[in-house]
């Protein structure tokens, strides 16, 4: 749930900290006092579109900040792990500033997030539906969304089987139309890839032959040099009087000495052990100096072949490890090319079987939604009869994704246009009226109705989605009366199971809260700012009786407004 939330500079709002308790927290005051602009930044603390234009008359940035209280197994906890967030003690919180520029920075639990993440967490903490929402029931092609959504884990697991086929069908349709791509194309490819090869084959190259080609110039380039030092070396140490002739004596004199104390026979043995060292480093350079033999026409051969790798790096690769990963690429390409018939006939005869494979996985999805979408309408019947639509009739109406090309697979003999989803368009069908036929939501329902239908979804689907708290921003616009009384009854048993936020004109609705917030604003020094205040009881029986009235609130007004609220606690109670 959204126990706190902290607003600085956001809008009319200066700083304000709200805290919330679970169940439904009702939001009432006049217009434009900044109900919605609370909601507003609660929508973009979880990810939503920022703007400039929100940050308040004269300030740097604003700053938004809240605290959710989870249990240990929400999947939210899965999402931070997944992101490196450190997320412990049942809490995450998340922060945003957003500055004068445009410019957004985001936090989660103190770390750095991208808006995209910050977005992808938000949607598992909270679910924020308006008036806006009912367009998204109006726009056909979210409706498949909402119908997977209600299916749930069968669908998923089902969807999961379907997609990871899907992208191996897709692999071998893009594989299968490359290699029947024009004649002429593929034959100047065919030209171009076998000079390729033949030009790396013929270098004969060795892994790790230009490091080594890289030593060998450089010891010849620097033979005079070495050869010079080495010598030099050498015939200090064993010329007549040389550094081992003298080191040759102090280790004789030492030795002589060496049985008086322990120190002169430690002095004496690393002479000793210095002058064997001395004597084998000479042989070694003596050796040196015997193999070592100057070549000219050795360094150029070198020279070349380095130049020969260098090329052939400049086209195929920087290294000559992928130089030869590119050959043995194109030798592959050249086989499929040149083995083209045998290859299509392979590659579609492998299409064919997968094809088939496909779309029993599809029909398996497609099986799945169906009988979801009998179950979703039972329960949307039920519900929206307990919101005075008992006449209404929704279904669901399943077609094919057609497709013009008989190449496809087919369904029923029908070629159809497989997508990431499976073979299925579908649309909500309603009928408000006994004996009018089904037709599409935008066509048959009204603003009233609308709100009916998204809150009954809303009911149900809020079951599946896993999400702590949801906000409803004036979804009741537009009922009024017994509507309006079983709508509030409606978002009170949503509430049940998860914290709700309503911003409500309703007095019905309000009179369900468990905790009525009144916003309102004020003027001082000259600027317009919003405040929020938890009300007593009697002062919600005098906020509900003035949205019952309007301005004047007489004694009857309140003796309505206490009737509503007696009511209301008789319904929470019987449940």
């Amino acid at each position: 749930m959204l126990a706190e939330l902290s607003v600085k500079n956001f809008a009319i709002i200066e700083e304000l900290t709200i805290s919330f308790e679970k169940g439904l927290t009702v939001l009432t005051g006049e217009t434009g006092a900044g109900k919605s602009i609370i909601i507003d930044s609660i929508s973009l603390l979880v990810g939503g579109r920022g703007s400039a234009e929100f940050v308040r008359f004269g300030e740097d940035k604003s700053e938004l900040e809240g605290l959710f209280l989870l249990e240990e197994d929400h999947p939210a906890f899965i999402a931070c792990r997944k992101f490196g967030i450190d997320a412990s003690d049942g809490m995450i919180i998340l922060r945003r500033d957003i500055y004068q520029s445009g410019k957004s920075v985001c936090r989660i639990n103190g770390k750095l997030v991208t808006i995209s993440i910050l977005r992808e967490l938000g949607r598992l903490l909270l679910d924020i539906h308006g008036q806006h929402d009912n367009q998204m029931l109006m726009e056909e092609e979210n409706h498949l969304y909402v119908l997977d959504e209600f299916a749930g884990k069968p669908l998923k697991e089902a969807l999961k089987e379907y997609q990871s086929g899907y992208e191996k069908y897709t692999a071998l349709r893009k594989k299968l139309s490359e290699l029947s791509e024009n004649e002429q194309e593929l034959a100047h490819r065919l030209d171009l890839i076998q000079f390729q090869l033949d030009e790396i084959e013929s270098a004969n190259l060795t892994p790790g032959e230009d490091q080594q080609l890289s030593g060998e110039k450089e010891k010849i380039s620097n033979f005079e040099q070495i050869f010079e030092g080495v010598q030099n070396a050498y015939h200090a140490l064993r010329n007549e009087q040389g550094g081992l002739d003298w080191v040759g004596m102090a280790s004789s004199q030492l030795e002589g000495i060496s049985d008086i104390n322990d120190q002169l026979k430690t002095l004496s043995e690393n002479i000793s052990n210095s002058y064997y060292l001395l004597e084998e480093s000479t042989f070694q350079m003596r050796n040196l100096l015997d193999e070592m033999e100057y070549d000219p026409a050795r360094l150029d051969t070198i020279e070349a072949r380095l130049n020969e790798i260098k090329q052939l790096k400049r086209k195929y690769g920087s290294t000559i490890e992928e130089i030869q990963s590119y050959s043995a690429k194109i030798e592959e390409e050249i086989d499929s090319i040149e083995n083209r018939d045998s290859r299509l006939l392979a590659l579609q005869s492998e299409l064919e079987s997968l094809s088939k494979d496909i779309v029993l996985e599809a029909k398996n999805v497609s099986d799945i939604r169906k009988k979801s979408a009998k179950k979703l309408a039972k329960q949307i019947h039920k519900e929206l009869k307990e919101l005075y639509m008992e006449k209404t009739v929704f279904e669901t109406e399943f077609t094919l994704k057609s497709a013009n090309d008989e190449a496809q697979p087919k369904v029923n003999g029908v070629p159809v246009q497989l997508s990431k989803y499976g073979y299925d368009d579908i649309r909500f069908l309603l009928s408000t009226n006994t004996g009018e036929p089904l037709k599409s939501l935008s066509k048959v329902a009204s603003g009233g109705e609308l709100s009916r239908i998204m809150l009954a979804m809303k009911r149900i689907l809020s079951n599946h989605q896993g999400v702590t708290s949801i906000i409803f921003d004036e979804v009741d616009t537009g009922v009024s009366g017994r509507v309006a009384q079983a709508i509030a009854e409606k978002i009170q048993k949503v509430s049940i199971g998860s914290q709700v936020l309503c911003i409500t004109h309703l007095p019905q609705v309000a009179a369900m809260a468990d905790t009525h917030l009144f916003i309102s604003k004020k003027s001082r020094a000259g600027r317009t700012t919003t405040k929020v205040a938890p009300l007593s009881h009697d002062e919600k029986i005098a906020e509900i009786g003035r949205m019952i009235a309007g301005v004047e609130v007489t004694d009857l007004t309140k003796q309505h407004a206490k009737e509503l609220l007696h009511q209301a606690n008789h319904v929470k109670t019987v449940g």
